[in-house]
């Protein structure tokens, strides 16, 4: 229970799979605001950020989608646990990907440089922060 208690405080409560459902909802809403940016301002954020209209297009369609998955799970009494590890995991890659891309793919504005980066360590956040409040979910056990 020792990973409960900086949880807690992060969730704002000591109920793991309220805990979990808070994370994924807050990934969901940030992923969905991402997504919905990216299709509305796919123009100016592309200059902005220094990448191609067409893939702030692609991945803002991707994310909006992604993010409505992530709030449908989220919103389950108990969520799923297949697809929770599944957005875990889909998260950890994102932000890999994400940094691999600035590194050796894109070619970023000095905005892009720092905004992909920053974008991959929230989404590796939320990777983690999903991960303990499923171990903490697991550790409870099942209820009476």
């Amino acid at each position: 229970m020792s990973t409960t208690l900086p949880l807690a405080a992060l969730a704002r409560t000591t109920e793991p799979v309220t805990m979990l459902r808070r994370f994924l909802a807050l990934d969901a809403v940030v992923t969905g605001v991402n997504g919905i940016a990216y299709l509305a301002a796919s123009g100016p954020l592309g200059r902005l950020l220094g990448v191609d209209r067409g893939l702030l297009l692609a991945i803002g369609g991707f994310l909006t989608l992604y993010g409505i998955g992530v709030a449908v799970l989220g919103a389950q009494r108990a969520p799923w646990t297949v697809g929770v590890r599944a957005v875990i995991e889909g998260n950890a890659v994102w932000a890999v990907l994400s940094v691999i891309a600035v590194l050796f793919w894109l070619s970023p504005t000095t905005a892009g440089a720092v905004w992909v980066p920053l974008q991959a360590l929230t989404v590796g956040g939320f990777a983690l922060l999903q991960h303990l409040a499923l171990r903490a979910v697991k550790d409870a056990g099942p209820r009476a």
